[in-house]
């Protein structure tokens, strides 16, 4: 017979702020006592008193690549992992349950950063949004700029605040007020008040930062960003069609798009600006607009926009499945259309976009086989004409739009 089974035991995330464990309530010190194994940042450990034969262990890294071998060595053993505050906000609380599920993953919090830092600042939890960059390019914090916002930024570390203060500076926001709340809860607790364009720093590795914006309304997040707003070499779907191919998509929260023969990547990119946890992929074969690509996707606020360089149909065969298709190039090409059916969810939608004789053929097959709804969409432009101004038009775009039952 071979060996048996180790039955995995449930893990406790256990909120820890930076008053340690002083600031544990009495349900969170019993589970640590009684852990055979704590894991967390040697912040975090260091925070607890010595307990006799408890076995101290850090995160791996890469985190996410290194979790489940360390929960396999640990099946056996009462395992507690350390959170900073709330394990749910944007902590590694989300993350385990993610790998193991609720039924074995129990979570006890502590009062949050973002909690506290509303607290020191006096503002309602309804008057500023929460943004963390917590292991993230800082460029996300873009698609929230607006004038007279307020925004809670979760740092990854002491270089974040800098980090921040430059890109809002350089986007037109110096003058927004800045507010670096340090290791809140805690004995060295710290507040650094400026603006964006006078921060200096220093700022504690464990730190939030508080931001009332004021600068220009660059891009809303409603489908149409002005063009200017892209890099492009004129592959590019125009804002009147984007946003007309965007209000057929329907982006809703959570759900993915593929944007396939990307160009610039601004339908993908909207899709993603249109709420925080909306998803793309952007597929184009020239490696040049990829990279330009990623380059827009930070500028505008995206920057967890995933580029896949190749070509469809071969390049679509390993990505997740998509809640909606947007296919701007590529159309001509056999086989590209039907693996993107193909590929849907149920409920999903398609949206595709042809300027040639021999794309509108693939279209108007398409809306005979499938139905859905077929329209030639033409925008003109007012340009001077002489001493006069006249009608400039643009090229002609059939768009084919399906709806999956």
């Amino acid at each position: 017979m071979g060996p048996v089974p180790v039955e995995p035991q449930p893990v406790a995330v256990v909120g820890i702020g930076a008053d340690g464990w002083a600031g544990l309530g009495e349900p969170a010190r019993e589970r640590v006592l009684a852990a055979d194994v704590v894991i967390g940042a040697p912040r975090q450990l260091d925070l607890l008193p010595q307990i006799e034969g408890q076995q101290r262990r850090r995160w791996p890294s890469p985190l996410h690549a290194g979790l489940s071998a360390l929960f396999e060595e640990l099946a056996g053993l009462r395992t507690v992992a350390l959170a900073s505050g709330d394990p749910l906000l944007s902590g590694i609380g989300t993350t385990l349950i993610r790998l193991f599920g609720t039924d074995r993953v129990t979570v006890v919090p502590a009062v949050s950063s973002e909690t506290l830092a509303r607290a020191r600042l006096g503002w309602p939890a309804e008057s500023a949004a929460v943004v963390s960059v917590v292991g993230r390019d800082v460029h996300a914090v873009l698609r929230e700029l607006a004038p007279n916002r307020r925004l809670l930024v979760l740092s990854s570390d002491e270089t974040t605040p800098g980090q921040l203060a430059a890109l809002l500076t350089e986007r037109g926001y110096g003058a927004s007020r800045m507010t670096v709340l340090g290791d809140l809860g805690g004995a060295t607790e710290s507040r650094l008040d400026s603006t964006a364009a006078t921060f200096t720093g220093p700022a504690p590795r464990l730190n939030i930062v508080a931001l009332e914006l004021a600068g220009p309304l660059v891009a809303g997040w409603a489908a149409g960003v002005p063009d200017d707003a892209y890099h492009h070499d004129g592959q590019l779907t125009k804002r009147d069609l984007r946003a007309a191919a965007l209000a057929r998509l329907a982006p809703a929260p959570g759900q993915l798009l593929w944007d396939v023969g990307a160009g610039a990547g601004s339908v993908g990119i909207e899709w993603m600006r249109s709420h925080s946890t909306c998803r793309a992929v952007a597929v184009e074969v020239n490696d040049a607009r990829a990279q330009r690509i990623s380059d827009n996707a930070r500028n505008l606020g995206v920057p967890a926009l995933r580029v896949v360089s190749g070509a469809a149909p071969q390049a679509l065969a390993d990505l997740p499945a998509p809640d909606a298709v947007f296919i701007g190039g590529g159309l001509s090409r056999t086989g590209v259309l039907a693996a993107c059916l193909a590929a849907l969810t149920p409920g999903g939608r398609v949206v595709a976009h042809g300027v040639t004789l021999e794309t509108e053929a693939v279209l108007l097959a398409a809306y005979r086989e499938h139905g859905g709804e077929l329209t030639r969409i033409q925008v003109e432009h007012a340009a001077p004409l002489g001493s006069f101004t006249g009608w400039t038009p643009s090229r002609a775009v059939t768009q084919w739009a399906l709806t999956l039952p």
